[in-house]
């Protein structure tokens, strides 16, 4: 019995409980020879990095486009409401000016004192003055109620300019919301892409930057691209043309117009607004500014727009070529327009 109650004071120890303790360290070495093995992520290769990074650059860039639609929203409500707010400025100042006439005339009447207008003109013994009162008396009334009813005007319309004002600064914070949402988006999209390229080499991560996406096959449809040099169809195509040689090597910044950097969009805007044209701020707008223009009729200074959202936007120098702002960390540069998928062309001017 003596033994028996010693054994169960000690119930980890004994010949059965180091067995099991061997078996189960078996199986934990068994689970991570295979098991552990069996799941681990695989590293990914140059290539799908590369891919996946230009993916995660396309998708900042489509956030980049809504985000500069949105920011013209924007102003365009700021500018909106301003206005507003001098507008009511203007009609309060009127109206206060309205008030004090009509606390003037109120001020006289009471300082003339004594009896009523009417009263006083009945009394009147004079026939000719008794008639030069009355018509006196009848034009005062009327601009006395022509005043009252001016004032009632202004107050209306100065409620109704207040509640717009009230509508547009309502309009304004919801175009705020969803402008920080967007800049979240590039961030965040960006952000991603930055610690993928930095488990690439040095090496590797120079030949991305210097040269286009990664999953860019040869297109099928090269035939039909315009090749050799060609003339601008307009002295306007040619400046714009000019003006994005001349932007050659300056920085991508999203959300960036120029002249020290450009995203796709800006760059494009730039060049026709050198031009005197002017052209609005997004890619997807930009793709409804202008002549369409089939890929085989190309000429130096069409819009090129590639991927299925409209995402990306260079100008066509001809040969087959295009100039653009490609990506953060890629400056602007000559581009073959094969490097995308392409989604069409339009000639501003």
């Amino acid at each position: 019995m003596a033994a028996h109650r010693r054994s169960r004071q000690h119930p980890l120890t004994g010949p059965a409980v180091r067995t099991a303790a061997t078996f189960a360290l078996a199986g934990a070495a068994t689970t991570t020879a295979f098991g552990g093995t069996g799941h681990a992520e695989p590293r990914p290769t140059a290539a799908q990095i590369k891919a996946r990074v230009d993916r995660l650059y396309q998708e900042a860039e489509a956030a980049t486009e809504k985000y500069n639609g949105t920011k013209e929203r924007v102003e365009s409500a700021r500018r909106s409401l301003d206005s507003l707010r001098d507008e009511s400025a203007r009609r309060t100042e009127r109206l206060n000016t309205s008030r004090n006439a009509l606390g003037s005339i109120a001020t006289a009447q009471y300082r003339g004192g004594g009896l009523d207008p009417a009263l006083q003109l009945a009394l009147t013994s004079d026939p000719d003055e008794y008639l030069e009162r009355a018509a006196r008396a009848e034009r005062v009334g009327a601009r006395h109620a022509s005043a009252i009813a001016g004032v009632h005007r202004q107050l209306m319309e100065l409620a109704r300019l207040k509640a717009q004002a009230g509508e547009r600064m309502a309009t304004l914070e919801t175009r705020r919301a969803e402008l920080a949402r967007h800049k979240a988006t590039v961030r965040e999209k960006l952000a991603a892409a930055e610690r993928l390229l930095a488990e690439l080499t040095s090496e590797q991560r120079a030949a991305y930057n210097g040269g286009g996406p990664a999953d860019a096959p040869a297109r099928a449809d090269r035939s039909s691209t315009p090749r050799g040099p060609l003339q601008a169809p307009s002295s306007r195509a040619a400046q714009a043309v000019a003006y994005a040689y001349g932007a050659l090597g300056k920085p991508y910044v999203w959300g960036a117009t120029g002249p020290g950097a450009f995203d796709c969009s800006g760059l494009t805007q730039a060049a026709w607004r050198s031009a005197g044209v002017s052209l609005p701020r997004t890619t997807y707008t930009q793709v409804n500014a202008g002549r369409r223009v089939p890929r085989s009729q190309l000429a130096p200074g069409d819009l090129v727009f590639f991927y299925s959202g409209v995402s990306h936007v260079g100008l066509y120098i001809g040969g087959g070529q295009m100039i653009h702002a490609p990506r953060p960390g890629a400056p602007v540069r000559v581009a073959p327009i094969d490097q995308m998928p392409f989604a069409g062309a339009t000639r501003p001017a």
